[in-house]
């Protein structure tokens, strides 16, 4: 099982103020949620105080990037207001900013709250819409020059889980991923600047997301970085039966799959398992370097 050969710019992923080459071993995303309602965490880190000291541990762990986010898009979720959601993120990545050297990426859909926390020190926007729900966006992200992903949603968080079908789940997805890159591209975004997420969880049945992580190397040809976010998703529910905080072996095991299938980076809560787990994947795929641990 090997991935795509792949061309050079695919490895190369820049974001306001630095750039990864992902080329060497698969980076892990920490996943800080300062809501009170997300599916997993909600509300264990609603305050600054202890979503800093949840920072510093995943920074700890070796974290490559924590991705804050103050909007639960959870399935049947609701939308917040941007002044709710600003309000939520802006303090806390202000002092992730000043305190850690990692990248902080903002999860939001909405422009006003991307502009402010690119100001408060985050260096990469998270759209689960793709610029498509705020015509702004990628024009904020243009012009800050961040790093931007771009997410595959069918549907939007209130509704996506309404029963999603799909006539082919990856030729839909790559189509809809290519329009992302194209959109992006029109609002002045630079390709390097462009990582893309087919969307675990969003608008997808069990055999959905099977399908996407077992054939994620179809998705090589859009030329940019593949994340992947699987951690504690309620596919892995279905299978193992167990419930959300229990969760932690089947999103390693999708964490491995995903890596050797073609992922350049995983998002996930459980920064440090994750980390070991996606070492040994990138081991196995592209073998160990010369003085590793044998």
């Amino acid at each position: 099982m090997t991935k795509k050969p792949l061309s050079p710019d695919t490895n190369l992923f820049r974001f306001r103020g630095g750039a990864f080459d992902l080329s060497s071993r698969t980076h892990v995303v920490g996943i800080l949620n300062v809501t009170p309602d997300s599916f997993s965490d909600g509300g264990r880190f609603a305050d600054p105080d202890s979503a800093l000291r949840h920072a510093e541990k995943m920074a700890g762990e070796g974290a490559d990037i924590i991705d804050v986010g103050g909007e639960s898009t959870r399935p049947f979720s609701e939308p917040v207001d941007e002044s709710t959601e600003t309000r939520r993120v802006v303090p806390v990545i202000s002092a992730i900013a000043r305190r850690f050297d990692i990248p902080v990426s903002v999860d939001t859909c909405k422009a006003s709250v991307a502009a402010a926390a690119v100001d408060a020190g985050a260096r990469i926007i998270n759209d689960i819409s793709a610029l498509r729900f705020d015509s702004r966006m990628g024009e904020v992200a243009a012009r800050l020059k961040t790093g931007v992903i771009l997410m595959h949603m069918k549907g939007t968080p209130r509704n996506m889980q309404e029963n999603p079908e799909y006539a082919d789940v990856m030729s839909e997805i790559r189509v809809f991923l290519s329009a992302a890159v194209k959109r992006a591209r029109s609002h002045g975004i630079e390709f390097e600047r462009i990582m893309l997420d087919p969307g675990i969880g969003f608008g997808k049945k069990l055999e959905h997301n099977l399908t996407i992580l077992r054939n994620l190397s179809d998705l090589a040809d859009l030329r940019r970085p593949i994340l992947v976010g699987p951690s504690r998703k309620s596919f892995i529910g279905l299978l193992t039966n167990r419930p959300v905080d229990e969760r932690l072996s089947g999103t390693l095991a999708a964490v491995v799959g995903s890596v050797l299938n073609g992922a350049s980076a995983v998002r996930v809560h459980d920064v440090g398992q994750a980390r070991e787990a996606a070492t040994v994947a990138d081991a196995i795929l592209r073998g160990v370097k010369p003085g590793a641990r044998a």
